[in-house]
């Protein structure tokens, strides 16, 4: 089921450690950057303080580099020194315990998966926008998320060498991974997602160490599920025999408001599309090719929709290969633009026939908005 990659020990140590001294210069430097170590500048993110929203329209191939990809965390970027790090795996549902270096997971067989990770308030700045109702939390448009392809161990299969106990339940959340940021973030998935192919603890984005401010020397993936569960810098995984409940299930990461009586705690992601242009852009009059991306965290995209008369019709815009499931395809319209205001809707749809709503309910932390969004464009 899984494959031995080739991604070396020697690779890897030499690249972390360039990485960490990098780092490390980084933070004595550029005390203005003190909650990240790369840099963050205006013209690839939108500042939101810790959390660097990427803009969307300067990205240009198919995989977010680390350079653009967008930063989501809860306390600023940890430095961790891999040669003294360790994976503790423990829990009542486990036969035994583990101790795991980096060097016990880089000899286990790897798997390679392209996917998305996505803020789970991605879109939260619309409720206010467009329902005039605010949702606490970053008001994110739609660049809280990146494309990636990670290498790593499957999740599974660290779990099958600490032995999960026949009994255990498989879909209730009970497979804890903490990271170890000075929060100690943590979020239980289902055993069924854990032993998924590609639940992954990864090791490698993009062909390189996980960059320092996106989890070094290890993070979750969790394909298709909220960004809260691909926890970054892991540092323990708990396997229990009941439900864990934590922070992240109880408080926050849940639907809640007047249209759900009881909290719903989030598992997967929503379709949502987006247009790669600046919000509020200034375009020439004549033609332009627009271009955008669209993803779904159940299947491949099969259809994006673009309108350019506020909703009253729709024409298919082109879609581009690579178009992989959980991760995103880019779209592209030609447009012969004339002068005006003017607002630019997609609509995806997916192979399993997902699509994106009419409407979306509001809820109280800004969850889930993929209502098709009116991205604003001025002609002159």
């Amino acid at each position: 089921m899984y494959e031995q990659g080739s991604f070396t020990r020697r690779r890897f140590l030499a690249t972390g450690a360039a990485a960490l001294a990098a780092g490390s210069e980084a933070v004595a430097q550029t005390p203005a950057q003190k909650l990240h170590v790369k840099p963050v500048p205006a013209e690839i993110f939108i500042d939101h303080g810790i959390n660097q929203e990427t803009r969307l329209e300067t990205l240009r191939g198919y995989l977010t580099p680390a350079s653009h990809f967008f930063v989501r965390s809860h306390a600023a970027s940890p430095v961790l020194d891999v040669r003294t790090w360790r994976l503790r795996v423990e829990g009542n549902a486990l036969e035994r315990a583990l101790e795991l270096t980096l060097d016990d997971l880089l000899r286990l067989p790897s798997r390679s998966v392209i996917c998305f990770v996505e803020c789970a308030g991605n879109g939260r700045g619309f409720f206010k926008e467009f329902m005039g109702k605010v949702a606490s939390g970053t008001q994110w448009r739609l660049g809280g998320i990146g494309v990636a392809e990670w290498t790593g161990v499957p999740l599974g299969a660290v779990l099958e060498l600490a032995g999960v106990k026949r009994d255990t339940p498989r879909d209730i959340l009970n497979v804890l991974v903490e990271g170890l940021d000075t929060v100690k973030v943590n979020r239980p998935m289902s055993l069924i997602k854990a032993f998924e192919d590609d639940t992954l603890l990864a090791y490698a984005f993009n062909g390189e160490p996980v960059p320092l401010d996106h989890g070094f020397p290890l993070r979750a993936i969790v394909p298709g599920w909220v960004g809260i569960n691909n926890i970054k810098w892991v540092g323990r995984i708990e396997v229990r025999s009941g439900a864990i409940d934590v922070p992240t299930t109880t408080k926050t990461y849940v639907l809640e408001g007047p249209d759900y009586p009881n909290k719903v705690v989030l598992r997967q992601q929503t379709i949502k599309s987006a247009v790669a242009l600046p919000w509020g852009a200034v375009l020439a009059a004549g033609r332009h090719r627009v271009r955008g991306f669209a993803w779904s965290p159940s299947g491949r995209i099969s259809r994006v929709e673009v309108s350019l008369d506020r909703g009253s019709t729709w024409q298919p815009a082109s879609l581009r290969e690579p178009n992989i499931a959980r991760a995103w395809a880019r779209w592209e319209l030609d447009w012969d633009a004339r002068p005006g205001d003017h607002v630019i809707l997609t609509r995806a749809t997916d192979d399993r026939g997902n699509s994106q709503p009419a409407s979306v309910p509001w809820n109280a932390q800004g969850y889930g908005y993929n209502v098709p969004v009116p991205h604003p464009v001025k002609v002159t």
